[in-house]
């Protein structure tokens, strides 16, 4: 049994969402829980850096949360190939650009939705990830809730 971290650059979390949904009830809390258990018996731990616009928030929210590590500097953190997943929780007029480079740095990408500003833009990134061949996905948390259920029937 082995403890295993996976590195996420998780940008834009100084916000509302990325703070709340994603950071402190998603990552944080598996943190906190001591990983993930993974059917062989290792421990998948979430080892997250933090990157932002505003030095002073994100420092704020990683010593917070006790994230040892966080950037204002995007393109450095997708340099880092221990980092190997890429989460965007910006604005969306903001996101395109970063998804795209991250793409383009081999990273596998979730982020929140819409993926993009423009359908054409949001196809072009999930083309662009399907020909890099990086794993890439859009939270769709929304789709499940039982008021939507029960609209939709």
């Amino acid at each position: 049994m082995a403890t295993r971290p996976i590195g996420i650059i998780m940008n834009g979390v100084t916000g509302r969402m990325g703070t709340n949904q994603h950071l402190v009830r998603s990552i944080a809390a598996i943190r906190k829980a001591g990983g993930m258990p993974l059917g062989n018996g290792d421990v998948l731990l979430p080892d997250p850096i933090l990157v932002g616009r505003n030095e002073y928030k994100v420092r704020a929210l990683a010593e917070a949360h006790g994230i040892s590590r966080w950037s204002t500097d995007l393109a450095a953190c997708l340099a880092n190939p221990d980092d190997t997943i890429y989460f965007d929780a910006q604005t969306t007029l903001r996101r395109a650009d970063s998804v795209r480079a991250a793409i383009a740095a081999g990273k596998h990408v979730y982020c929140e939705k819409p993926s993009a500003d423009t359908l054409e833009e949001a196809l072009d990134l999930a083309r662009r990830a399907e020909a890099a061949g990086v794993k890439h996905g859009v939270v769709q948390d929304k789709l499940f809730l039982p008021g939507l259920l029960k609209l939709k029937r």
